[in-house]
């Protein structure tokens, strides 16, 4: 921003102002799924006034009406006039993305950000100065063990399952055929939760297993809450610091390399590497930083979000190459998809 301020900005901060009011928006896209207005327009027919969409989800009508407007003015919903009552319906971007019931529904996601990482974010200031997680001050659990506290009940770990089911439907498809890797015929998804990633696997190299090794706890959750009649995949249980890794020509590290300090990743890498047979690989997926520190900004964010809930950080594909190749790994290729989240192939 700072090599481009224009006059008018300069003059008047719009975009400074827009910055500033982005939670805002934030709030009220996240009070909106959480209240179910969404669910309850894509259902209706016709459009539906304030009075009737607060009648159906027990809400004030003046609450409901200043959130519908301002959907309205952040181009989620739309307004009409009939008989000269305002009448709201959803666009078709809320329909696919925000209402529960749709295929590429984001609901668990914003779930997820608006009751775990928003409290978390209020402690932003602490976690900069101290330079760790605020796991302790928000929620009361120890900083140490990031996924006892993502874990810490049932309905918090099923929000992150959402969460990661969610990040896949929508990302998933772009990362696995970032590369053709229709020649790796067993592929083990480490760390891969719900499943999500491993079915856009599946879908993409149908000649290839796919497998989802993940903690006991998970895996048994995933079975339960996200498994689909028609599922390829299979779930083992399973802890890849601690335990042992099945065999396989790829393994796939989505998200996870960035939840911890450089030697852990190393030290799991390392491990990969021995369980590989020559021509095996390993897929990272992380949101890859520019290297000239200038964005991307969704990956800046994430790093800054890495601090206040884990241990680990987002970073650029040259610090990913270096840990490859010092765990033992060659032929680093590197794909940014455009979206939240790219992909770097290596082979041993």
């Amino acid at each position: 921003m700072a090599e481009h301020l224009s006059q008018s900005e300069l003059d008047y901060p719009f975009k400074l102002l827009e910055y500033f009011n982005g939670f805002r928006v934030s709030k009220v896209i996240f009070s909106a799924c959480e209240l179910g207005v969404f669910d309850l327009l894509l259902l209706s027919q016709k459009p539906l006034s304030a009075e009737l969409v607060a009648q159906e989800l027990g809400a004030s009508v003046d609450g409901i009406e200043r959130l519908l407007d301002v959907l309205v003015g952040v181009d989620i919903l739309e307004v009409e006039q009939i008989d000269g009552t305002a009448c709201y319906s959803s666009t078709d971007v809320a329909n696919l993305y925000l209402a529960k019931g749709s295929a590429k529904s984001l609901h668990d996601m914003i779930i997820y950000q608006s009751q775990t990482i928003y409290p978390l974010w209020n402690n932003m200031v602490h976690a900069v100065r101290e330079g760790k997680n605020q796991n302790e001050k928000t929620f009361g659990i120890s900083p140490e063990d990031i996924f006892q506290t993502i874990y810490r009940s049932e309905e918090e770990m099923l929000k992150f399952m959402g969460l990661m089911n969610s990040t896949w439907i929508l990302d998933g498809h772009d990362i696995v055929t970032a590369f053709n890797l229709s020649c790796f015929k067993a592929m083990v998804d480490l760390g891969g939760c719900s499943g999500a990633l491993a079915r856009e696997l599946s879908k993409a190299y149908p000649s290839s297993s796919v497998t989802v090794l993940d903690l006991p706890t998970v895996i048994q959750t995933a079975r339960q809450h996200f498994s689909e009649q028609d599922d390829t995949i299979v779930f083992q249980e399973g802890d890849f610091f601690d335990g042992d890794i099945p065999p396989a020509d790829l393994y796939i590290l989505a998200r996870i390399l960035h939840d911890w300090k450089e030697e852990k990743c190393v030290q799991l890498l390392k491990k990969i590497h021995a369980r590989c047979q020559p021509g095996g690989g390993v897929l990272l997926v992380e949101a890859l930083l520019f290297e000239n520190r200038r964005g991307p900004v969704m990956a800046q964010i994430f790093s800054l979000n890495m601090l206040v809930q884990t241990e680990g950080k987002e970073h650029p594909p040259s610090q990913y190459s270096n840990m490859l190749s010092f765990a033992g790994f060659h032929n680093v290729q590197v794909c940014r998809t455009g979206k939240s989240y790219d992909a770097i192939l290596a082979i041993k």
